[in-house]
């Protein structure tokens, strides 16, 4: 086809192709992030909080992405990618100019935030521009962390001391002709800044300022030529191709070498905050070994986490908004009512306290004989891992297959694995060519010679600091044919298989790209009639884009709510006319997947835990579930109903793969309506349906805890948290 024809010069399909490059997708999602920031409708500190997780996503693209294309640009530079037929170089090549472009943006909203600190009597101190008050009191916090610093000075010709990932180091070239010198002061063991107070007025000292302008004080002896605060993003695509040994300690050994590496990877970015001249910034650079286009000089500092110090009005934040405890059930409840009704939980605007509950309630109940789940990503102080150690205290055969290869999670994880093995619960580590990214738990009871099992089925983590930050759902129920699918899948993970296709469960890799693309088909079968929305984090499937253009073309409406990457664009006459790609960038950041299909008395609904991108549908074990109780279906035609309804947070994406801000204004933001909705609402024991209650209840006590042993230090562990 002539829309799908490549340019030759920058790998890019033309601009006629309907799809677009995953990578600079993302970085238009990162982007509506960054924009959160300069939105004076949000909170000044809320905005300075977007600024960092800005910096935050954008060294993770890069540590991740950038580091796989560069591997790939290495090793197959002519390998195109799949969707957009971008080469590798070129992929890179244009986040690079994005970046560059957001960067102007970026310190542009710094600027505006740190006026505004300003003028509400908060000043993030300025060495270029201080008055002696400040000068004298920043002189003795330097006094104070004066010993903690440790110049590495070398001659300029030789290899630069290693610098570590993420780790701001203060750089000083030192004397002039033969005797150029390079000292190099790591900061990775100090605080970030210093806070000190005024007449009234905070100031905000940051280290690596604070080091740079005292270097006469440190290096005494020494001619400073010049100084600068350097960053260093190092490639963190580095995983091992074999999995035998999955099964035992040895592999928790191999993906302790495999952090090992990654931190001494090569660089994919380096930051410079300062100016150099030209001859210092190039000799940094050859002995980085970084090409010259991976070198950004910003004015905004890498480091924001200041923002946790400052206290300010109410109105800096985010008016309170905590999850309600009370959903109308009490541990020893929820048995009797998941048997006769399904449950629904919506995070964060109600508690993980309540599924947390069902474990205890697990634990102590003599008719189950065992909790199996799949975790991914913990919490650092797990009540969900205390309560399946409690489970397994009490006797109960409690299996966690815990995912080692959670990004970023690996070391916390192995440390989860040691003390879960410890507390008596048996621990599988997954299998050799898919990550178990699925959120399923299934707890089995039997009652003289009958099993029955309730199982939960979730889109989230199992973490309860996440679960107040991230839009999930969770669906728990006592529907046997669900139960003995989740308990095949289990079995098939403990053998070390991919779990078999399933009807009542979707589980990816064998049976969740079929039955979408089974349930789009038939909705093209209602032509004009069919109707289509999907809430995911994600999409980039060739194969499912292709299902989803042939939707559009049959007259399907089709509605996407994306957050992030959307490699599929909208409204191109012929061919995306009839969908639309929405996403909200707000407060909580949206993780729910909701998949529907048809509307009324037809409509199939399902929740699950992956999006529509190729790793989900191909290289990872993912679980969906089909939501079919009035109550189950009406919550979460509610939450597609804010979305379509929001016209605050909501931004829509054009043709051309940008987006623009819908119009409306204030009131109509999606999570708002959606925490009004859900934090108040119970169910009743013995009736099954929803209630309302005006008054917000949020109980604060926590779960009975039974144990001794390593449990018992896992619950002082908790505490302190």
């Amino acid at each position: 086809m002539s829309s799908e024809k490549k340019n030759k010069h920058n790998g890019q399909t033309s601009s006629e192709n309907v799809y677009i490059n995953r990578e600079l997708s993302w970085l238009e999602f990162n982007r509506r992030v960054l924009l959160e920031a300069a939105d004076p409708h949000v909170p000044l500190l809320e905005r300075l909080k977007f600024l960092m997780i800005y910096q935050s996503n954008l060294e993770e693209f890069y540590r991740v992405r950038i580091g796989i294309l560069t591997h790939r640009a290495m090793l197959t530079p002519d390998s195109g990618d799949p969707v957009s037929g971008m080469l590798p170089e070129a992929q890179i090549t244009a986040a690079l100019l994005i970046t560059r472009e957001q960067q102007t943006l970026m310190e542009n909203i710094w600027k505006g935030i740190r006026e505004e600190l300003h003028e509400n009597k908060i000043d993030v101190l300025d060495f270029r521009k201080i008055s002696k008050v400040d000068e004298l009191m920043s002189k003795k916090l330097f006094g104070d962390i004066r010993d903690l610093l440790f110049p590495k000075i070398i001659p300029a010709d030789q290899p630069l001391p290693f610098l570590w990932n993420g780790e701001g180091n203060v750089v000083a070239f030192l004397g002039r002709g033969t005797e150029q010198k390079i000292c190099i002061i790591p900061l990775h063991r100090i605080p970030a800044y210093q806070s000190f107070e005024i007449d009234g007025c905070q100031k905000i000292v940051l280290t690596a300022q604070l080091v740079r302008h005292f270097l006469p004080l440190l290096l005494k002896k020494e001619t400073i030529v010049q100084s600068a605060v350097v960053d260093v993003t190092r490639n963190a695509d580095v995983f091992f191709s074999s999995m035998e040994d999955r099964a035992d300690d040895n592999f928790r050994d191999k993906i302790s070498g495999m952090l090992s590496k990654r931190k001494r990877e090569m660089p994919v970015r380096v930051r410079i905050f300062g100016k150099l001249t030209d001859p210092a910034r190039s000799l940094l650079i050859r002995k980085l070994r970084v090409p010259e286009d991976r070198v950004f000089t910003q004015a905004v500092p890498f480091d924001l986490s200041f923002r946790s110090c400052i206290g300010g009005p109410a109105s800096f934040r985010y008016p309170d908004r905590k999850p309600s405890r009370d959903i109308g059930l009490k541990k020893g409840e929820y048995f009797s009512y998941i048997e006769k009704h399904d449950l629904l939980l919506s995070f964060p605007f109600q508690s993980m306290m309540s599924f947390v509950d069902l474990i205890y309630e697990a634990a102590d109940d003599p008719d189950v004989r065992s909790i199996k789940i799949t975790l991914y990503r913990m919490s650092g102080s797990s009540k969900i891992a205390a309560a399946l150690a409690y489970a397994a205290d009490r006797g109960k055969d409690v299996l966690c297959l815990l995912e080692l290869r959670a990004r970023f999670d690996e070391q916390n994880n192995i440390d989860y694995s040691e003390m879960l093995e410890d507390a008596g619960c048996r621990v599988i580590y997954g299998l050799p060519d898919q990550k178990v990214h699925s959120k399923l738990c299934v707890i089995t009871r039997q009652k003289g010679m009958i099993l029955n099992r309730i199982t939960q089925v979730g889109t989230g983590n199992y973490n309860e600091v996440t679960g107040e930050q991230y839009t999930d759902l969770s669906l728990i129920t006592a529907r046997e044919e669900v139960g003995r699918e989740a308990e095949a899948a289990f079995a098939a993970l403990e053998n070390g298989e991919i779990p078999p296709e399933a009807q009542a469960l979707w589980i990816a890799p064998l049976s969740f790209k079929p039955r979408v693309l089974e349930m789009l088909d038939r909705e093209i079968e209602k032509g004009e009639n069919g109707r289509v929305a999907i809430k995911i984090n994600s999409l980039n499937n060739r194969e499912v884009m292709e299902k989803l253009i042939e939707c559009s073309r049959a007259g399907v409406k089709v509605e996407l709510f994306i957050r992030g990457i959307c490699s599929l664009r909208p409204g191109i006459p012929g061919m995306t006319d009839n969908i639309t790609v929405r996403g909200v960038i707000g407060r909580w950041l949206e993780h729910s997947r909701i998949y529907s299909f048809g509307e009324g008395e037809d409509q199939r609904l399902f929740i699950g835990s992956g999006d529509l991108l190729n790793r989900n549908l191909e290289r990872r074990v993912e679980a969906f579930i089909e939501a079919v109780t009035p109550d189950t279906r009406e919550q979460l035609n509610e939450i597609l109903d804010a979305l379509r309804n929001d016209r605050e947070k909501s931004w829509l994406m054009q043709p051309d793969g940008t987006y623009v801000r819908e119009e409306g204004g204030e009131g109509t933001s999606s999570q708002e309506a959606l925490y009004r909705y859900f934090s108040n609402r119970k169910v009743s024991l013995t009736e099954g349906t929803p209630e309302k209650e005006e008054k917000y209840v949020n109980e604060t006590e926590e779960p009975v805890e039974k144990a001794s042993g390593l449990f018992g230090w896992l619950r002082q562990i908790i505490r302190k948290g």
